[in-house]
């Protein structure tokens, strides 16, 4: 299948401000190190495996199997979420896929709605610098 040279109205702006915004959160974070003490935040890690899996449901629409070619990422998302003892994204069903599709809004604003309603975000700290 080719894709189209142009994007429907918005698509091609918000897959570069995704596009974007990866390149800044990988340059901010490659100097700390896997592991490191201040690079990532639960809240961080949260937010960017979501925007991930988020990524991969809008990408699922661009042809025809294209969710199943992107089941092993939602896999390896929830694998990840377990391992670092976030709370799952959505059930997914036995091949790998969200058991219930997204139909309704933004699932990212509905979850800091949740969460605002629950407790307020706590402000980010910079990492603290120690001098010799």
């Amino acid at each position: 299948m080719e894709l189209p040279t142009i994007a429907a109205p918005g698509v091609g702006e918000h897959a570069d401000a995704v596009a974007d915004a990866a390149c800044h959160l990988y340059d901010t974070v490659a100097p700390w190190g896997p592991g490191a003490p201040g690079g990532w935040s639960r809240t961080a890690a949260e937010d960017a495996a979501e925007a991930i899996e988020t990524t991969a449901c809008a990408l699922a629409s661009v042809a025809p199997g294209a969710e199943v070619v992107l089941a092993p990422v939602h896999a390896a998302l929830a694998d990840l979420r377990r391992r670092l003892g976030l709370p799952p994204a959505e059930l997914l069903a036995g091949d790998g896929l969200p058991a219930v599709p997204r139909t309704v809004g933004n699932p990212r604003r509905t979850r800091w709605v949740r969460a605002r309603a629950v407790t307020a975000p706590s402000p980010r700290q910079p990492p603290s610098r120690t001098t010799s």
